[in-house]
């Protein structure tokens, strides 16, 4: 039996041997069509290519895209597990001509992997024209010898495909494959056509016309081709089966379902199994592609589909989860093709276990008053709208669970009903939000938020996105365009550019298309779900409703990852070294540093600061891959993460694990920024400074990346500078300043007794060199310029030696600011301080003070240093001065 990764490598080997580019699967999160929720199609990827809006090394091209159909116009998640061929997750092998071949070689590529590669029987195929196709027509004819009654025009829109109002389109050919007489149906344009006979299993797209307003205005000036096959169809006619879910893939992951629940595949257990086997390849192609449950959004639409299996799980009587044990089996199924489930394996099963941990609680609980509820109901009865949204508002049961569940039983749901219940719960929150005293300028966001809901972050992966605008803001405002030179907020459904919160600073970057160039200086998030880039237009218009491209300044926002990766690292690394006591009380991650604040009693020991930062950086060379899941807080709080100050959570959040600890990782805090993918993407850690915010609270500022290495370049380069002033290598600078301080110390003491023994020995000269007589009594008096203030106390107890009883008044001046100092001998009838007090008056001071045999003080007024002396020795003479 040929297994369904021996096709899907056979399709792309044999276009590649034709010359073809073998491309690997885009995201299912669409990088270039604003309008999709989610990759749908072989050549969504390559739109832009088609459009002449980006170009390739290469002009053909061959793929097996992921694709989802389940939310938005495509959406095929009711049908799923009980029709044959419908999917949440499939794949689209595809052949792409960009210019290159048209219709003659994609019509005999086809013909020839289908029966001569694959050996499928001629007289199994059909195919389709579009019914004024007459080239295709003939060249069916020509390639594959099909009689006419095999070729069939069709006149309806399914046989021209379009790109939309504008842009490429053109005619189709379907071939189908013929599953036997034993199963109704007919060929296509027939009255059985919706029968399951006859399966489509490729569609060619010949894209040879441009339209405009919906209207062919031209042709293409070059024909290009365009090609879906369904995998897990052409998979069934290989394989010799009818049914998709009959595939060796299916096969393998509908066995595991059943020996993990212990019941039977088949029979009214079948369709339970299908959805779950379908909605696991879903959820964990989209997990591994960055999305993550949410209350909106693409987040909301994976929530769907798991909860949607993990209802059949329950179904099916498994008593514990379930989805995240068949991760292995779908990892060995697919994971050789697409490496991006090896990598994300432990992500995808964490997430299904708390997914479905959380859910089986509101499962069982919904499930009960929805019995209530509908006791006495028969088929075809309706259920209140009121009771769905009271299901749904008060316990949390999914408004679609609802009708999942009640589908066994033929009841249906009132949706209108279900509607206004939520229309009014909306208005009742808005009027009394209304009424507690915000900002007025926040009921603008309010309004935008209320009428077009949150805007979808699609930047933890990527820096680079389409949307659509769907609000401008000008000075305060809403309005529909805005020109070059406004400064204008844009508001697009979906976006790359982070919002400034919990810290990070918000991204920077451009928002252009053919007719605009915008400059995001910052980027916002008002009422914590909108992200508002604050733009300056430099070129165009803009007008609700444009079509952009997003694109974030990335050598920025890779600053900033580092940044803010590098402060969960110092978080742990703070609380390893100094104790449990350390959280954060407050932070700021900006391109160029980092700032974190903590609680801590004292400063940090130059000692203390080595160790984080050592413990940091090794962290970084470990280069651990850094993890994501999405927890409830209190679980994420519980399993050890640390909570972020200042944070408000929600009901789910990220909790991000990075570093090598002992036995588990280094740090694990609760986060929505964005950070490194490992922890060598930081580089390098330096702190830079250490200091007190207030009491109990530190500040810690530092530096990554190429912003730290600067900084150390500088560092050395200065160290340069000092080794060459003082002639000396870099290495000897150290024992030369010390030797430096101590020569400076050595000639500043002699200096200062210099100037002391010169002052008391004569020279100075506001006084004589020997004592006077005042009053009957020993006086020295002088001003001596230059004389340290600290000296003063030594060379007024040196004087009273000299001349012994008596009284020595000082002044020394220096930098036009005097101090003085006054000497009292016991037993003689003054007091120091009071004579002080007299001396700083006359300088323009106030006070001075010390013990009555010596006291001090000092005023601003240097040049008055005679006048100080003087009234000492006039207070002296009057005999005024009070014992």
């Amino acid at each position: 039996m040929t297994s369904t990764n021996d096709i899907r490598r056979s399709f792309l080997d044999y276009f590649e041997s034709q010359g073809h580019a073998r491309v690997p699967s885009a995201p299912l999160v669409p990088q270039n069509d604003p309008t999709l929720m989610f990759v749908n199609a072989g050549m969504v990827p390559f739109k832009n290519v088609f459009t002449g809006l980006e170009t390739r090394p290469y002009s053909t091209a061959t793929s097996s895209q992921k694709c989802v159909r389940a939310g938005g116009k495509h959406n095929d998640l009711d049908n799923v597990g009980y029709t044959a061929r419908h999917h949440t997750f499939f794949e689209m092998l595809g052949n792409f001509s960009f210019g290159d071949y048209f219709k003659e070689q994609a019509i005999t590529h086809a013909w020839t992997l289908l029966t001569k590669v694959w050996g499928i029987p001629a007289d199994k195929l059909t195919v389709t024209v579009y019914h004024t196709d007459d080239q295709a027509f003939d060249l069916w004819k020509k390639i594959a010898g099909l009689p006419e009654e095999r070729i069939i025009r069709i006149a309806t829109k399914d046989n021209f495909w379009v790109m939309g109002a504008d842009g490429p389109c053109g005619p189709c050919s379907e071939i189908f494959y013929d599953h036997g007489d034993h199963i109704y149906g007919g060929p296509p344009g027939s009255p059985e056509e919706d029968g399951d006979r006859f399966v489509e299993i490729w569609n060619l797209v010949f894209m040879q016309f441009v339209q405009e307003a919906d209207v062919i205005v031209g042709d293409l000036p070059k024909p290009s081709i365009d090609t879906g096959m369904g995998l897990e169809r052409v998979a069934a006619v290989l394989q010799g089966v009818h049914d998709n879910y009959d595939t060796d893939t299916f096969k393998a992951l509908i066995a595991e379902s059943g020996a993990l629940t212990g019941s039977v595949t088949t029979g009214a257990n079948q369709a339970s199994h299908r959805v779950i086997a379908d909605h696991l390849r879903a959820s964990g192609f989209l997990i591994a592609d960055g999305v993550l449950p949410a209350a909106e959004g693409r987040g909301y639409v994976l929530r769907r589909i798991m909860r949607r299996a993990m209802r059949h799980a329950q179904l099916l009587g498994a008593q514990n989860p379930l989805m995240h044990r068949m991760v292995p089996s779908l990892v060995a199924e697919m994971g050789a093709a697409f490496p991006e489930l090896v990598r994300a394996q432990p992500l995808i099963e964490a997430t299904l276990l708390q997914e479905e941990t959380r859910f089986r609680q509101t499962l069982a609980n919904g499930l009960r008053l929805l019995d209530e509820a509908t006791l006495g109901m028969g088929e075809g009865a309706t259920l209140p709208g009121e009771t769905a949204f009271k299901l749904y508002d008060t316990f949390g049961f999914p408004y679609d669970l609802t009708e999942d569940a009640l589908r066994a039983k033929a009841i249906t749901v009132d949706r209108a009903g279900f509607e206004t219940a939520m229309a009014e719960q909306k208005r009742a929150a808005r009027a009394a939000w209304k009424g507690s005293g915000d900002k007025a300028s926040d009921e603008l966001w309010y309004d935008i938020a209320d009428e077009l809901g949150g805007t979808e972050f699609i930047g933890y992966n990527g820096t680079e996105g389409e949307a659509q605008v769907v609000a401008l803001v000008k000075d305060g405002a809403r309005v529909e365009t805005a020109q070059a030179g406004d400064t204008v907020t844009i508001l697009t459904n979906q976006t790359p550019f982070y919002g400034e919160s919990g810290g990070q600073m918000g991204d920077a970057g451009t928002i252009t298309n053919d007719k605009l160039r915008a400059v995001v200086d910052d980027t916002a998030k008002p009422l914590g779900r909108l992200h508002a880039h604050n733009a300056t237009i430099e070129t165009g218009e803009v007008a609700v409703g444009d079509t952009v491209k997003l694109s974030v300044d990335g050598a920025r926002r890779d600053a900033i990852r580092a940044n803010h990766s590098a402060t969960h690292l110092l978080h742990a690394a703070l609380r390893k070294r100094l104790g449990g006591h350390v959280t954060q009380k407050g932070s700021l991650v900006a391109p160029d540093r980092l700032r974190f604040d903590f609680s801590h009693p004292s400063a940090l020991t130059a000692q203390e600061i080595a160790d984080v930062e050592a413990d940091v950086n090794a962290q970084i060379r470990h280069n651990e891959s850094v993890g994501t899941r999405l927890m409830t807080p209190e679980d994420a709080i519980a399993a050890g993460a640390m909570a972020l100050f200042g944070e408000k959570y929600g009901d789910e959040v990220r909790v991000l694990s990075m570093g090598k600890g002992d036995d588990a990782h280094y740090s694990v805090e609760l986060c929505g920024g964005t950070h490194v993918t490992a922890t060598g993407d930081i580089a390098i850690f330096k702190i830079v400074s250490e200091s007190a915010v207030s009491s109990g609270i530190r500040r810690i500022e530092a530096l990554t990346g190429e912003a730290a290495r600067l900084w150390l370049v500088a560092r050395d380069e200065r160290l340069r500078e000092a080794a060459a002033a003082l002639k000396s290598s870099p290495d000897e600078v150290p024992g030369r300043v010390l030797a430096l301080v101590e020569d400076r110390r050595r000639l500043e003491r002699e200096l200062a007794e210099a100037k002391k023994a010169l002052a008391l020995g004569g020279g100075g000269a506001a006084a004589p060199s020997g004592p006077e007589q005042v009053a009957g009594v020993n006086f020295v008096g002088q001003v001596i310029d230059g004389l340290e203030a600290k000296a003063l106390r030594g060379a007024v107890d040196d004087a009273k030696a000299r001349i012994g009883a008596g009284v020595v008044a000082l002044v020394a001046v220096n930098d036009g600011r005097a101090s003085v100092a006054v000497g009292v001998s016991e037993g003689l009838p003054f007091s120091a301080v009071d004579l002080v007090k007299l001396a700083v008056a006359a300088l323009g001071g106030q006070g001075g003070g010390g013990r009555p045999d010596m006291a001090q003080g000092g005023g601003p007024d240097g040049d008055k240093g005679a006048e100080a002396i003087a009234a000492i020795r006039a207070a002296l003479e009057s005999q005024t001065a009070p014992a």
